[in-house]
């Protein structure tokens, strides 16, 4: 046997507001400090040189970031999450260790657990149900997951927020500032981009917030169980209201494959094709339909059942879209498919891409290379679109014409959009996603045509 003695699991959140700001204060000089130091060498290497050293501190400073959000977990655990779809301010390879957060959070001990429950709904576990698995089979940055039975006999899965972790996340909403402003400084010197550290703030303070609310995922999941109602594919777990509270959500257990299993090598080809369609599908629905998005691609948020069916099983990561915005996106797809460059021009203004006195033109330019698998009328295999050369394109676009206004809605969008990417080529399903895409955008349109209609009829029926 090994010398190695194995890590015992963590059983508590690191908390104290100045041991906490210690840490987090620590991480963003080690960071900003290595980025400095760079700098202060580049004038004496090579271009070659230059680039292995950038290339190794991003990957050194990503895996500090790592190591560190493991051990805070909570809001930022979060942080990281969210960064690591944020393409804009850090570079490719940064993300990628970055996205490994999403599935290594350790489980916390059960004893916390079970009295968390008991705060929250009055009786600890084994007097609430005929069952419940004292081991978590899902852990996550707010929160950890055990199955259960009811008494009535149904099998469910409770989510249990970490003892503590509100306070926590309050903690590091105000110590986490100074590491945003290392990111933005990256963004700005690194990426040429122009990031407004607020606005990530905001965002990240608005979706823990909500993350922290179950009652407001249960929300979330009727919401979805009613867009979704008329899709006998489409998997929404019920909740139980009466064992579900602000840090305890009670809801039914889906069996079925995880996405990443059905999606790996030596599946059937056939199912993979079924699920890629569908996942395709479902993503476009909740853009143009219902400006209603799951913006957390995590594939352990996905299940296909043995039927096939699609199911979606976390609600915490919700975005919804003023009408406006959803409007304007249907309409700029409509118009991207019928090449009305003076439609663009205005949902670009709508949505707020561009101001009204930048030329339209190099943002037509970058919508025609983001959306070139969906424009081409032939089969298209994913993995023909490579996305580090487009995205390369798309900034030099950018930079070129200086276009960098970076609106909410268009960070989960793209958040959405790149999971569907990476399904889609793991997939590797040759189809013809012009027409899928067309199907997706006519199917929209005719519902809002339902809609005005309706409106419409209303209208006439209260003037009566």
């Amino acid at each position: 046997m090994g010398g190695n003695e194995p890590k015992k699991k963590s059983t508590k959140i690191t908390s104290g507001r100045a041991r906490r700001v210690l840490k987090v204060g620590e991480l963003a000089t080690s960071v900003g400090t290595s980025y400095l130091w760079n700098a202060i060498r580049a004038p004496f290497q090579s271009a070659g040189e230059r680039e292995k050293a950038l290339l190794e501190t991003h990957i050194k400073n990503a895996m500090r970031i790592v190591e560190r959000s493991q051990e805070l977990r909570g809001a930022f655990t979060k942080l990281v999450q969210m960064l690591s779809m944020r393409d804009d301010i850090l570079p490719a390879e940064v993300l990628s260790v970055l996205s490994s957060v999403q599935s290594q959070v350790p489980p916390m001990d059960y004893e916390l657990i079970r009295e968390q429950i008991r705060r929250e709904l009055g009786k600890p576990p084994e007097q609430l149900y005929a069952w419940f698995d004292p081991d978590a089979f899902a852990a996550a940055s707010l929160g950890q997951v055990h199955r259960a039975r009811l008494k009535s006999g149904e099998e469910v899965v409770v989510k249990v927020q970490y003892p503590g972790v509100e306070d926590t996340v309050k903690q590091d909403l105000q110590n986490i500032k100074a590491l945003l402003n290392v990111f933005t400084l990256i963004a700005r010197d690194v990426m040429r981009q122009r990031v407004d550290p607020s606005d990530v703030y905001r965002e990240l303070q608005d979706r823990l917030y909500e993350e922290l609310d179950y009652l407001h995922e249960a929300s979330n999941i009727e919401r979805f169980r009613e867009m979704f109602a008329d899709d006998p594919e489409v998997i929404i777990p019920k909740v139980y209201p009466e064992l579900t509270s602000r840090r305890v959500l009670t809801m039914e257990y889906v069996e079925g494959y995880p996405l990443a299993s059905v999606l790996a090598p030596g599946v059937d080809q056939e199912l993979k094709d079924w699920v890629a369609k569908k996942y395709f599908r479902v993503v476009w629905r909740q853009i143009f339909e219902y400006g209603t998005l799951h913006t957390d691609p995590n594939p352990g948020n996905y299940l296909v059942t043995f039927h096939p069916k699609l199911a979606i099983l976390d609600f915490g990561s919700i975005r919804v879209f003023p009408e406006s915005i959803r409007k304007a996106y249907l309409e700029l797809a409509d118009a991207l498919l019928r090449d009305d460059t003076a439609t663009m021009h205005r949902c670009f203004l709508t949505l707020d891409f561009l101001d009204p006195d930048q030329n339209p033109e190099p943002m037509v330019q970058i919508m025609k290379i983001i959306f070139e698998p969906l424009l081409v009328d032939r089969p298209y295999h994913p993995r023909d679109y490579n996305t580090v050369e487009r995205g390369i394109e798309i900034a030099k676009i950018a930079i070129e014409h200086r276009i960098f206004k970076d609106p909410g809605h268009r960070v989960f969008l793209v958040r959405a959009l790149m999971g569907l990417d990476a399904y889609l080529k793991q997939a590797g399903t040759v189809t013809n996603w012009h027409r899928e895409f067309r199907a997706c955008v006519e199917r929209a349109l005719q519902m809002e045509r339902r809609r005005l209609a309706q409106s419409g009829k209303q209208a006439r029926s209260g003037s009566a």
